[in-house]
């Protein structure tokens, strides 16, 4: 493989059809943290959340619950191409799909685009198909599909991202979400390369490949490789972090009505980076936590702010009186 290139797989053409029948809902407890986000949320905005939120964890367990190799790829894509097919007709209220059915209530009654949900399917499609990442600009054209989105889509909710007052909105919303998928990358890079044989350290930044991981990963003792992999990943937390930094006024800006929840996913990605860095930027061996104590305190944070009146008029309602 040249510089500059990524990796990519192509399914088994000689394995099994692969099905194209969807599972009628989220597996396992795909919505676990909707209850603490839920009570943060303006009461007609929940139903709405709950979908969106259902519809991106259905869709992540398509693309990640089917396995690693070629054959469970193609019924990966194939179960993601239905996916499609369910979006488009849950738009259309054409779906017997309950989960795209719901979804596409929202769709219509918030008038959405449905280009910012192809993408999550594109992302996770590509995931099928690319599995190493040589430069900082490919892992970011990723995110723009992977975790951006999502941002847009809730600023859509609340009738955020369409006008030109909202643009600056847009730009630190897809900072937030860009830093959490990064630092969830960081976070994970041992279990994405075992679980699921992924590389999302881009190889031109860091100079590290899956090779040296690997070898990496049953050497932990050694210092040298220690170093090498601390070195490799502790620039990549730098720049992530000033992602979260530049987007810091997003929770004001918002209001009351979204800042409570920015400003929670916001400080969980800060808290993640802070475990990273914490534990010395070791995660190929030990994957940092952020302990339920920090949850809590995260949760009480964001009542206390809003509870004081700290999002009670938005920096944009500002903008708007006095133009």
């Amino acid at each position: 493989m040249s510089p500059g290139e990524t990796s990519t797989t192509s399914p088994d053409p000689s394995g099994p059809a692969a099905p194209t029948q969807l599972p009628t809902g989220v597996r396992g407890s795909g919505i676990e943290n909707f209850p603490v986000l839920s009570p943060l949320l303006p009461v007609d905005l929940r139903p709405h959340f709950r979908r969106v939120y259902a519809y991106c964890r259905f869709i992540d367990d398509l693309a990640d619950e089917q396995g690693v190799d070629a054959n469970a790829r193609e019924i990966a894509l194939a179960l993601l191409a239905a996916a499609r097919k369910e979006l488009h007709a849950g738009a259309a209220d054409t779906s017997a799909h309950p989960l795209f059915r719901e979804l596409g209530v929202t769709i219509r009654e918030k008038d959405l685009p449905l280009q910012p949900f192809e993408d999550l399917i594109a992302a996770f499609e590509q995931d099928q198909r690319v599995d190493r990442y040589e430069t900082w600009e490919q892992l970011l054209d990723y995110c723009q599909r992977s975790a951006n989105p999502v941002g847009r889509i809730v600023l859509m909710l609340d009738g955020i991202g369409r006008g030109d007052l909202d643009h600056e909105a847009v730009r630190l919303s897809d900072l937030i979400c860009t830093g959490l998928q990064l630092a969830n990358h960081w976070q994970d890079v041992r279990r994405d390369l075992i679980e699921r044989d992924r590389v999302y350290l881009p190889r031109v930044v860091c100079g590290v490949d899956a090779a040296f991981l690997r070898d990496a990963i049953s050497t932990p003792d050694d210092s040298a490789v220690r170093l090498r992999y601390i070195r490799a990943l502790r620039p990549l937390v730098g720049r992530t972090r000033a992602m979260f930094d530049e987007a810091d006024s997003l929770a004001d800006r918002l209001g009351p009505r979204l800042g409570p929840v920015v400003w929670l996913f916001h400080a969980a990605g800060l808290r993640v980076l802070d475990a990273i860095e914490a534990g010395g930027c070791t995660t190929l061996w030990e994957r940092p936590r952020v302990s339920s104590v920090d949850k809590a305190m995260m949760i009480a944070r964001v009542w206390c702010a809003k509870a004081s009146g700290r999002f009670a008029r938005s920096r944009s309602d500002g903008a708007r009186a006095s133009a």
